[in-house]
């Protein structure tokens, strides 16, 4: 069974033909096809969520699927069921299922226990349907005809804030996957941890990040300039530190200015302006965060039809 739990889950190939597909499915929305048809797709969240749920919601729709809502605290889980029993269970009414939560192993345990599909929607170590998104996005820009992945090689890429986030972990493993610079540039605290190492090791990718807490040298020369909030979900208690010790890692006008020329702005919303950005910058022509958010809803669309195609 073929899951969609992290970035590497596709080969460069496959990955490739996700993005194609989801130039086509931009395109043509009103005439999708329907490889989900008549199919029922849980989607299970642990945590919040807008485009998440909004986007995989339509999404799985529009293929001719059902979508179930799911919200963990109102099934049994809550009240002490077992992943694995819950993932058998859910195996013999569902065709796939969606989770959006906070350990990554919960991901990987329902697709060790069930046997249908689960796609990745975000979890505390990754969000590989938002970074396909973000490099569908950026192909739009640098490859618009082919959205050929060939032309991503080479992109530098600066991130700012968190550098030990899901976000963060998820563009340090996709540079090293499509050949792709990145300077990661936040507090020494904030830095990139070990487990993000382990999984390139285990993938057989390159340990080719760099980070800084400089964040004059990690914009300099940059194609794209990536932040994310700088308070997750869960981390609320520690908040008013974390915006402190941010502070210097704000994206700003002025930071904008020591990229390229031509360089892009990137943040997977919800953004908090006056905090890891400036409004300037949101409303800027450099910013194409809306672009960003649109695309969730027709990226997620190739991967799950990706995912029916090699599941037949």
């Amino acid at each position: 069974m073929k899951h969609f739990l992290k970035e590497t889950d596709f080969s460069l190939e496959q990955a490739q033909a996700v993005f194609s597909l989801a130039k086509t499915l931009k395109a043509e929305r009103l005439n999708s096809p329907q490889p989900l048809n008549m199919q029922s797709w849980g989607l299970l969240f642990y945590k919040s969520s807008t485009r998440t749920r909004i986007s995989f919601e339509v999404g799985v729709n529009e293929l001719g699927g059902f979508p179930l809502v799911l919200n963990s605290s109102q099934t049994q889980i809550n009240r002490g069921e077992t992943i694995a029993d819950t993932a058998k269970v859910m195996s013999r009414y569902l065709h796939g299922l969606v989770i959006r939560t906070f350990g990554h192993e919960i991901v990987e345990d329902f697709a060790k226990h069930g046997s249908i599909p689960v796609v990745n929607g975000l979890t505390d170590f990754n969000h590989p349907c938002q970074l396909y998104t973000d490099l569908f996005t950026a192909l739009e820009r640098y490859s618009p005809d082919a959205v050929d992945i060939a032309s991503l090689k080479g992109k530098k890429v600066a991130f700012f804030g968190d550098c030990a986030s899901n976000m963060a972990n998820s563009w340090i493993i996709s540079a090293a996957m499509f050949g792709m610079e990145i300077t990661l540039t936040g507090p020494e605290t904030f830095a990139p941890e070990q487990i993000v190492i382990d999984a390139l090791q285990t993938d057989g990718l390159p340990v080719n990040y760099r980070f800084t807490t400089d964040p004059t040298e990690a914009a300099k020369d940059a194609d794209i300039l990536y932040t994310d909030v700088w308070v997750s979900m869960g981390n609320e208690v520690e908040a008013a530190e974390r915006i402190e010790q941010m502070m210097p890692y704000q994206v700003t006008r002025e930071r904008m200015a020591e990229a390229n020329p031509d360089a892009i702005f990137m943040h997977c919303l919800p953004a908090h302006a006056g905090e890891e950005v400036s409004q300037q910058v949101l409303d800027s022509g450099q910013s194409i965060i809306f672009d960003q958010a649109e695309n969730r809803l027709h990226t997620q669309k190739a991967i799950l039809t990706k995912l029916s195609e090699i599941n037949l």
